[in-house]
């Protein structure tokens, strides 16, 4: 066993893990936060996406260990303390950018993440180009597009989205 200790959505952290502990089993079994989801273990669906020290990564070829001392932000985490809807999740309700909801919490991840990296003014191609590391099985993309344009221009001028403890 390792000792881990973290930052997950603002609270401290720690465990014990079998040294080959993914990330997202970690999230998942341990912390019991399920928004985060296992899709294919290979790191090509980008259904694990998290915020890792403020930078997408997915979870499932991270192991709990990497991660010691970091600070992660999981889908749970975006929402504010009273409850309300980071401005990215909400243009997903808005704009309807799910079907199944499988993909979401990692396609929202990952929508903030390009915000952040790359301002608000975003294109569709960027968009597009930026996402091809997450898939959707169900739907074809036009609402994920539109989500993410009305996500980043509602986070224009907010700050970017770091770990609760900063």
């Amino acid at each position: 066993m390792a000792a881990v200790s973290m930052t997950v959505n603002g609270k401290a952290v720690t465990a014990d893990v079998e040294p080959r502990t993914l990330l997202v089993q970690f999230i998942r079994e341990n912390l019991k936060l399920t928004g985060t989801h296992v899709g294919c273990d290979t790191s090509q669906c980008g259904a694990c996406v998290v915020h890792v020290d403020g930078k997408a990564m997915k979870s499932c070829t991270l192991l709990a260990v990497q991660c010691n001392g970091a600070s992660i932000v999981t889908i749970e985490g975006l929402a504010g303390a009273d409850g309300t809807l980071h401005p990215m999740q909400a243009a997903f309700r808005e704009h309807h950018g799910l079907q199944c909801g499988f993909c979401t919490p990692g396609m929202i991840m990952s929508a903030v993440d390009i915000v952040n990296r790359k301002g608000s003014d975003l294109d569709e191609h960027t968009i597009r180009e930026e996402l091809e590391g997450n898939i959707c099985r169900c739907t074809g993309y036009h609402n994920i597009v539109r989500a993410v344009e009305t996500g980043a221009k509602a986070m224009a001028g907010s700050a970017p989205v770091r770990q609760a403890a900063e």
